[in-house]
């Protein structure tokens, strides 16, 4: 017969008992959440969401298009912003990574931009309001190949 030993801790707040295994299971329950057929993408990136709507007894799919002004990297509630212009208002949406109602993710074109978060482009309108492409210079698309060849031929 084992017996499991009880950890306590001292904190500020008093004595706590630790639940041994806890965020292990934890860890495994988010893992089995996420989703790995989604391409890797940041903020500044122009994407395609294909997000499923239900109208009535329908579903259908709709496409929204638009950049990512913010990325939420938090296990299995990762989300991300996605901002657009339509008829001249702007309309943010917010969509959960591991949400089934998303049906697909598509980068449509990477962005270059310095920040990890763009509320300020909510400020901004027409041209002020586009972010620069990234665009890969020849030098760097050699030296890309040649680091590919160099891992290959290893």
């Amino acid at each position: 017969m084992s017996t499991t030993k009880t950890k306590y801790r001292r904190t500020s707040k008093g004595v706590r008992v630790g639940q041994k295994g806890l965020a292990d299971r934890v860890a495994l329950v988010e893992k089995a959440m996420l989703r790995s057929d989604f391409p890797s993408y940041d903020a500044g990136d122009t994407v395609k969401v294909h997000a499923r709507i239900k109208e009535g007894e329908k579903e259908r799919i709709q496409i929204f298009e638009g950049i990512v002004i913010a990325k939420s990297n938090r296990g299995a509630s990762k989300s991300f912003t996605v901002r657009k212009i339509s008829h001249g208002v702007g309309v943010e949406r917010i969509f959960l990574e591991t949400s089934p109602k998303i049906a697909k993710l598509e980068v449509a074109q990477q962005g270059r931009v310095r920040r990890a978060k763009l509320y300020y482009l909510r400020g901004l309108e027409g041209k002020a309001a586009r972010v620069e492409k990234e665009v890969e210079t020849l030098a760097a698309a050699a030296a890309s190949a040649a680091a590919k060849e160099g891992k290959s031929s290893s």
